[in-house]
């Protein structure tokens, strides 16, 4: 996303009422989509992402006024994406065990969806990486397809890098695990 220089320009433009809207627009602009891809590694649906993706971005418009400066704005909104596509997951679970509706098949799902350009093996770790508790869904993506350093992690997330690094190796423990079952 942005650089130092950048960001302090940025937010300087976003705490002056003039030019608000117009910075904010530069700020969707640049993070849009990137943050569509970190979202919809945790949601895994075409639209779903979409959808949450807005939500963060409103949530984001809507609370600037509450944001303190501790950390890059890029920092904090990725942290209200993850936290946004956290809550979907958890209404969205929520409303299919209270409909009974399976939800475990996401290779299937995946290889139905138009949006979704990978192949089987991508489909299969993506049902994988489902399957971990959230901190270490997380980590993974974040690490695994991001490349995001455990320091940027520490920050973004407010823990430790140590236990960063256990949740992500945990993580590719019960991936490499998911892989040998299915051969």
């Amino acid at each position: 996303m942005a650089g130092r220089k950048d960001d302090t320009s940025l937010l300087q433009q976003l705490e002056n009422p003039k030019t608000r809207r117009q910075a904010f627009s530069k700020l969707v602009q640049q993070s849009s989509e990137q943050l569509y891809w970190v979202i919809r590694r945790i949601v895994m649906d075409h639209d779903d992402a979409n959808d949450v993706l807005q939500n963060t971005f409103l949530k984001a418009w809507n609370n600037l006024d509450d944001f303190k400066n501790k950390s890059k704005i890029s920092t904090w909104v990725y942290r209200i994406a993850i936290n946004e596509s956290l809550d979907f997951l958890r209404s969205r679970n929520s409303r299919m065990s209270f409909l009974g509706e399976d939800h475990n098949n996401v290779a299937n799902q995946l290889l139905a969806d138009e949006y979704f350009d990978g192949d089987e093996t991508q489909a299969v770790l993506q049902e994988a990486i489902s399957k971990l508790p959230e901190v270490q869904r997380i980590v993974f993506n974040l690490r695994y397809f991001d490349e995001m350093k455990y320091s940027e992690m520490s920050k973004l997330l407010n823990t430790s890098e140590g236990a960063l690094k256990a949740s992500y190796h945990l993580a590719v423990l019960k991936i490499t695990e998911y892989f040998k079952k299915k051969d």
